[in-house]
């Protein structure tokens, strides 16, 4: 199919580098091994194109998918002529072309939120100014932008007269305004309507949009067109659907606010208007491989609005490896290329499995003979199968293996990364009391708390003050030293309220934490300074839009009650304050694009509790390609140069490394070698501490896009899928009939790789490639 295809020289040569050598979707692909090499490869193309097209229509991205495109555009274009630039450029055959000049393209902005101030950072208009016409030297007057403080509407008004709540009921196009507001309100929606027509046009009289990149959501948007978007839709204003509102959750300040807010979008008929345009659209990481799947391998339908592009010869998705593992070219390709290992026996026998719906021991030789992939099994015989479910069984008892005399470091990206990947496997290892446990978060997290939550909780410190009920302050040495002290207590008070159901109780223990936050990070000296800064910090909060930046001491100030609630989750089980160390790695910035990890700043503190805590396990999330936030990939990849110096320093053969995943995507069974049985009880101590020690994630306001609620119950639903595949395999009698009570009270499974270091480097060595070379 690749020859029906017109190929740049640039994706000729990636083409070549990726070793793919056909395909049989229905829009072409390229694959590159990672990230950081996505924006490598979209930044050569967007080049080529406009060294070919210098006055050319352009629309680019917002949001952190095309963090590796921008950089590695800049760092080519000020680097074309030296010797790191050339050798880049003749690598991917952009060695003859001509250096772009930039400054004549037309951008074309993608979408916006609306309403949404021009002059607010996380709107998309301040994101394209910066990055695009800024950062890339694009012309500002012929740039095409959705600026909502500068559309019209009735009477001259602006969006905040006229929708003084943020709120657009689209209703008001097709019934009867109530209200003289109402009337007004209608008025606007069909002036905006009026507006979006004109946009549409003015992209159209151009001849249509040249060169499109965009990245793809989970219910397989691209810009704003939503899964069921008309194929022939054009530029509009419109509501989204809840995964799309989940992902904008962190640019908007909340669910709360993005599912209240409406878009200005193109449509796909706008990205396909031009019939010889380049269509682009990234995808990283295999939490994205089914929308991938679905989007490439469909027909053209509107349920899949990425399948517009099958309009365009130049129509493409450029994937990392991870993207595209359940394309079926990849799956024929796993299978088919290099020696066939029992990893490839597990998988197809448990893919068939579940192909069939039939259990493991009601397969039938003749099943496997006529399965596409099992007959390709070295020696099939009877026995196939049931050495399969041999296989998952050794996982199944390693997971019930007692570990002894263990030093057990767990750590996690955010606070509650552990906690959702591998609690019920901790509770075991905790119930030993020869185990020593540490914990570790790595970044501060400060951006998972509301300003709202933040709020509330100063206000109530204020009553508690004002009521006399928080003693500690009136201590003669509290503001010297005593706020530095009994921080176990803290913890054990709280979580004896929670016992004792006493919510108000609870509330004071958090503030109580807050004073202590707050006398740590503004140097407060007395009470009347006490009052004086959460005043100050209840004004700065109020004053700030939704998802607006805080200033440093607030972000430190956030962290410090994720810090607290961390704390409060592993006391459940007796760890104490000083076995959870909280690093707060300085990459975390709260920026759109969070920094590079650097070596001395971010690996050195992790290298630091390698050397003082001396593991003999270590827990990390193992995500590869940022399939969760980018913040998972930054952090695995300091993790891994911090080991890999670790392991220069001293012996690390005895060194276990468990990777484990949690809600943003999973292990597929033969991928991982632990499986963890995990009972109602377990569940219900995950869903328990989640509940009453995350107090600011309780109300979800930055959910998963798989549920609308807490993180702790998307956990457990893939706890219990992950059982559902296992049991197929097994049969549900093996589980019930166990002779072990721990495997006859699972109603879910855990699944985890245990590595030893080399293992663990060989898995993250694309990633010390990319700390070694940091643009």
């Amino acid at each position: 199919m690749l020859s029906n295809y017109p190929l740049s020289e640039v994706e000729k040569a990636f083409l070549e580098e990726s070793g793919v050598k056909s395909i049989s979707s229905q829009i072409p692909y390229l694959l590159v091994d990672n990230f950081p090499k996505l924006g490598l490869i979209t930044a050569c193309r967007f080049l080529e194109w406009a060294s070919n097209n210098p006055q050319g229509v352009i629309s680019l991205p917002t949001g952190k998918t095309p963090e590796y495109f921008i950089k590695w555009s800049q760092y080519l274009l000020q680097n074309w002529d030296t010797k790191k630039g050339k050798e880049i450029r003749e690598r991917y055959n952009l060695g003859n072309t001509k250096k772009p000049v930039l400054s004549e393209l037309t951008f074309v902005q993608i979408d916006e939120f609306y309403p949404i101030s021009s002059k607010q950072n996380n709107s998309f208009y301040h994101y394209v100014n910066k990055f695009y016409l800024e950062g890339f030297g694009l012309s500002k007057e012929k740039a095409i932008l959705i600026n909502s403080d500068e559309i019209p509407l009735a009477e001259g008004k602006h969006f905040r007269e006229i929708f003084p709540d943020m709120k657009v009921d689209l209703s008001l196009r097709f019934r009867e305004p109530k209200t003289p507001m109402e009337k007004l309100q209608q008025q606007s929606i069909y002036l905006i309507d009026q507006w979006c027509g004109e946009y549409e046009q003015r992209i159209r009289d151009l001849g249509g949009i040249g060169f499109f990149l965009g990245g793809i959501g989970p219910d397989g948007h691209i810009a704003f067109n939503t899964r069921g978007s008309h194929i022939f839709s054009t530029t509009r204003l419109t509501e989204t659907n809840f995964e799309t509102q989940a992902v904008a959750a962190g640019d908007l300040g909340g669910i709360e606010v993005s599912a209240n807010r409406l878009v200005i979008t193109i449509g796909l008929d706008t990205i396909v208007y031009n019939p010889d345009a380049v269509g682009i659209i990234i995808a990283a990481g295999e939490a994205k491989a089914q929308i991938v799947k679905d989007s490439l391998e469909t027909p053209l339908d509107n349920i899949y609005p990425a399948t517009v592009l099958q309009k365009l010869k130049n129509g493409r998705f450029y994937l990392t490896k991870g993207a595209a593992v359940k394309l079926s070219d990849s799956v024929d390709t796993y299978y088919r290329s290099g020696e066939w290992t029992w990893e490839k026996t597990e998988r197809s026998v448990i893919d068939l499995c579940k192909r069939l719906k039939k259990y493991g021991h009601r397969l039938k030789l003749e099943d496997l003979k006529n399965d596409k992939y099992t007959s390709m099994i070295p020696d099939l015989s009877e026995n196939t199968v049931s050495k399969v479910m041999e296989s998952v069984v050794e996982k199944l008892n390693r997971g019930l293996l007692k570990e002894k005399n263990e030093v057990l470091l767990h750590t996690g990206p955010h606070h509650d990364d552990i906690s959702l990947g591998i609690l019920p496997h901790i509770t075991n290892q905790l119930q030993e009391n020869s185990n020593e446990a540490h914990f570790s978060v790595l970044t501060s997290g400060f951006t998972a708390v509301t300003n709202t939550f933040v709020i509330d909780t100063l206000l109530h410190t204020k009553k508690l003050l004002d009521d006399g009920e928080i003693q500690m302050v009136h201590y003669e040495d509290f503001f010297e030293v005593g706020y530095k002290l009994k921080t176990d207590k803290d913890v054990y008070h709280f979580l004896t309220k929670v016992a004792a159901e006493d919510e108000m109780g609870k509330k004071r223990g958090l503030c109580h934490r807050v004073i202590r936050a707050l006398v740590t990070i503004y140097e407060v000296k007395n009470k009347q300074q006490l009052r004086e800064t959460i005043n100050d910090v209840i004004s700065i909060l109020r004053n700030s839009y939704d998802g607006e930046k805080n200033p440093s001491k607030i972000q430190t100030l956030k962290g410090m009650i994720r810090e607290f609630e961390e704390e409060l989750v592993w006391a459940h089980f007796g760890v104490q304050v000083k076995n959870v160390h909280h690093l707060r790695l300085g990459f975390y910035t709260g920026d759109i694009f969070t920094e590079q990890p650097d070596k001395k700043r971010d690996v050195e503190p992790i290298l630091e509790m390698f050397r003082k805590i001396n593991p003999t396990k270590l827990s990390l999330t193992l995500d590869p390609e940022g399939s969760g936030p980018d913040t998972h990939y930054k952090v695995l990849q300091a993790t891994a140069e911090a080991v890999r110096q670790w392991s220069e320093e001293k012996d690390l053969s005895e060194l276990r490394i468990l990777g484990y995943r949690n809600v943003w995507f999973k292990f597929e069974p033969h991928e991982a070698n632990v499986i963890v049985p995990v009972s109602l009880g377990d569940m219900s101590v995950m869903e328990d501490s989640f509940s009453n020690c995350y107090l600011s994630q309780v109300n979800a306001s930055f959910p998963s896009y798989s549920h609308n609620g807490k993180f702790s119950t998307v956990a457990k639903r893939i706890w219990v899928s992950q059982l559902n595949d296992i049991q197929l395999l097994l049969g549900k009698n093996y589980f019930y009939l166990h002779e072990t009570a721990k495997v006859r009270s699972s109603h879910g499974l855990i699944f985890f790789k245990d590595m030893n270091v080399e293992e663990f480097l060989a898995h993250a060595r694309e990633l010390e490639k990319s700390i070694e070379g940091m643009l």
